[in-house]
Parts: C-alpha cells; sequence; structure tokens
C-alpha cells in the first residue's frame, strides 16, 4: 500500500514539532513538503523552527516553504507567553543549515496540488489557515484537488483558550478558518474538546526521556516548558499536545470519535471572534461539513507517539 501524501502547514510550536516528528516517522505518510505561517511566533521563527525539526529528524530532505506572514485582514496576533521567544524554547538546538525554498508556501500548495491527481493528497493544518485560504482564494481549481483536510483548531464545549469562546488558530485569522470551513473540502477537525484530553504527564515526559536519543531529549524538553503555561492556567497535571492529534489521526483512526456536523465560524463579533459554532446536537438544518471529533484513548495516543518517536 502506498504512503498517504500530506501536506503540512504549521506554525511550529513545540506541540507542531512534535507533530512533523511523528509525520517523519511514519513510513506510512509522505511528507511532500512543510509550508510555514505566522501564527505562535512570526514567520521568521515559524520557517526557522520547521527547518531545525527536520534536521533534527534526520530530513534535510523534506522542503520548506515561507508562506503568509500575517492573517488576511487583520493584525497579527502571536503565542510567545506560551512558546517562549523562540516558540520551541525548552533545549538548545543548532541553527538549521537547510535552506527554505524559494516559491512561497502559498504558490507551493497552488503547483502541488494542481500538479496531483484529483482526491490524492491530504492537507494538515498544524496553525492558522491563511496560506490554505488564501490558496483556495486565489486557485480555486485545486480545491477538488484536496483529499481531506485534517486540522487542528476550535472548540465546543472546552470553549476557547485565547478568548471565552476562540481557541488560538481559529482566533488568529477566522476568515481564513471561514474560507476553508466553507470549502466543500472534506475536513476533520481536532478541537481542544480532543486535545485537553491528551495531556503530557510526568511519566509520559519521561517516557520520551527515556528513550534516550537526541530527538526523545528534545521532546522531552518542549514539553517539560510546554506544560507549564497550561497546568498553571488549567490546574492540570499536564499540558495538551494538540497538534500531534492531527498526525495520529492519519496512523489511526480508531484512537478518535465525533461526529460528523456543521461548523461556522464567527467572524463578525468583537466577543466571539473566531468561535467555531459547533452544532454537535444537529439542532439547525445547516448541512454537517465536518467531523468534528470530541473523544480520544489518551493511553494509545501516547504508546503510538512514544513508539514513533522512538524510531527518529
Amino acid at each position: 500500500m502506498s504512503a498517504r501524501k500530506i501536506i503540512i502547514d504549521t506554525d511550529p510550536g513545540q506541540d507542531d514539532a512534535v507533530a512533523i516528528l511523528l509525520a517523519l516517522a511514519s513510513p506510512e505518510l509522505d511528507v511532500l513538503g512543510i509550508t510555514c505561517v505566522a501564527g505562535n511566533v512570526p514567520l521568521a521563527l515559524t520557517s526557522r523552527n520547521a527547518r531545525v525539526v527536520c534536521e533534527l529528524a534526520g530530513r534535510a530532505d523534506v522542503g520548506v516553504f515561507a508562506g503568509c506572514d500575517k492573517p488576511i485582514s487583520r493584525a497579527l496576533v502571536t503565542a510567545e507567553y506560551v512558546h517562549g521567544k523562540s516558540g520551541l524554547d525548552g533545549i538548545e538546538l543548532p541553527e538549521p543549515t537547510m535552506v527554505l525554498q524559494p516559491p512561497h508556501a502559498v504558490d507551493f500548495l497552488i503547483e502541488t496540488l494542481r500538479e496531483a491527481a484529483p482526491g490524492s493528497v491530504t492537507l494538515c493544518p498544524l496553525g492558522p489557515l491563511t496560506n490554505i485560504a488564501t490558496a483556495f482564494a486565489r486557485a480555486p481549481d485545486i480545491i477538488g484537488q484536496v483529499a481531506e483536510i485534517v486540522l487542528m483548531g476550535g472548540g465546543c464545549f472546552e470553549g476557547g483558550n485565547t478568548t471565552p469562546a476562540a481557541e488560538f488558530n481559529i482566533y488568529v485569522d477566522p476568515e481564513a478558518a471561514d474560507i476553508v470551513f466553507k470549502s466543500g473540502v472534506p475536513l476533520v477537525v481536532m478541537p481542544l474538546d480532543v486535545t485537553h484530553k491528551v495531556l503530557t504527564t510526568r511519566a509520559r515526559i519521561e517516557g520520551f526521556r527515556a528513550l534516550g536519543t537526541p530527538v526523545g531529549h528534545a521532546v522531552a524538553g518542549w514539553t517539560d516548558f510546554f506544560e507549564r503555561f497550561d497546568m498553571a492556567k488549567y490546574g492540570s497535571d499536564g499540558a495538551p499536545l494538540h497538534d500531534p492529534c492531527v498526525i495520529a489521526y492519519l496512523l489511526s483512526p480508531d484512537l478518535f470519535q465525533g461526529r460528523h456536523i456543521n461548523v461556522e465560524v464567527e467572524t463578525q463579533s468583537v466577543l466571539t471572534r473566531g468561535m467555531t459554532v459547533a452544532d454537535w446536537w444537529r439542532v439547525t438544518n445547516r448541512a454537517p461539513n465536518a467531523m468534528f471529533m470530541r473523544e480520544v484513548d489518551a493511553q494509545g495516543f501516547f504508546a503510538l507517539l512514544t513508539e514513533r518517536i522512538g524510531r527518529l
């Protein structure tokens, strides 16, 4: 069976970095490229961090492309208060020697999808949806080439982590999210409702460290740093590893449970900007447009993640 072709769109971020490592460690996935967007930190750092992660994994062959440096129509909001000044605080790693590939990330998305067989490429957004929405708006003919979009973003019963209503990725560029959610592409959404159930306990972090590899030590260092903010915020025993849920779903979809429902993105309200209005109880007549996940086997998730990280 041939590997599933994916493009990772990302704003690393410690949890993004772990997601990238999970993908690169998994032969079931063929990573066609990594497109970077401004989000957790500005674009210069997200595109740097993606290359740091590729080199850590020994995968300098993967192309990294810099994309949009701000949302479609808003000022950029970043999250250094969570991820640190670099976005990858927690362990010192060498500056990358890989160079950014010359096409803009949006151009890479358009060109790659136009050349692909219809429905053959899965998009995996781990950050704000600016690159993908811009590509769809500029070249609507590529939309039919996308097999599926599996994304981390939004929330329903968990509310938001950036405002009471909104999760960070959707909040940063709600107009982009609105374009993607209305695109007609099959969507799988990993919201806070799921990601808040995969927490980095002390035992799980030490499990990464016990691998005894540079990659295992890096993941342990990142999660050590990353969890301090969420533990203080939520009073939990660890931090949610949001973005690896996207890649874990591609590898083992049975770890997750959800419903096919309608999800709309609020773009107008000052109070609820970026809210994912998820019709979980199907109380409207709006057509379902997303498989919205709510449950996850956390033990199985961390077993998969640790095993794959151990391969690098």
